[in-house]
């Protein structure tokens, strides 16, 4: 998703992300407001197949963990500045849930690149996550075939491109395989 930084004048609060007209979308960093623009066909399809492998995964295996597809409320820091819509996030402690979203840091996030937001998911996202207490961090980048895996409790990263299968780091025995979403992209 695009985004566009609203003001940098001005520290906001979460109050004044739900007091936007019904349907803008925007995130809160460091009580900085960026708007989100719509997201693309592409990213659309990569974040739906993506949740669909997590999900199914969990309930066949009968974990605890939570997987939420955007719009879903990461109350980051549980500060009233920090507030963000990851397209994919998996909670294993179900404390942090409440029905407004996550309070505190997901266990794994996945966010997938558009063109307007490829620096705030490779530098801006990729510090506050890491801070946050996240313990995997994925960035999906379907324009250049690429994912980027930060394991947080390892310090490891490594890049992966859409022909691999990924190991999330969560679970024991969660592969994606990137390819079948490679051919999904082409159609």
């Amino acid at each position: 998703m695009a985004y566009v930084l609203n003001s940098q004048k001005k520290t906001h609060t979460i109050d004044e992300i739900y007091l936007l007209p019904s349907g803008k979308r925007a995130e809160l960093i460091d009580g900085q407001i960026y708007d989100m623009a719509p997201p693309t066909r592409k990213h659309q399809l990569t974040a739906g197949e993506l949740f669909t492998a997590i999900h199914n995964y969990i309930q066949l295996k009968g974990g605890a963990c939570m997987p939420y597809i955007a719009p879903f409320a990461v109350f980051l820091n549980q500060d009233d500045t920090n507030y963000v819509e990851p397209d994919i996030s998996v909670i294993c402690d179900k404390s942090k849930l409440t029905d407004k979203g996550c309070f505190g840091a997901p266990d794994w996030i996945i966010e997938i690149v558009s063109p307007g937001s490829r620096r705030m998911d490779y530098f801006t996202k990729l510090f506050k996550y890491s801070t946050a207490g996240v313990r995997e961090y994925w960035i999906v980048d379907p324009d250049k075939n690429r994912v980027t895996v930060y394991n947080f409790e390892s310090e490891n990263m490594e890049d992966y491109t859409f022909a691999d299968s990924v190991k999330a780091g969560i679970f024991d025995e969660l592969y994606i395989n990137f390819s079948d979403i490679a051919r999904l992209l082409e159609l």
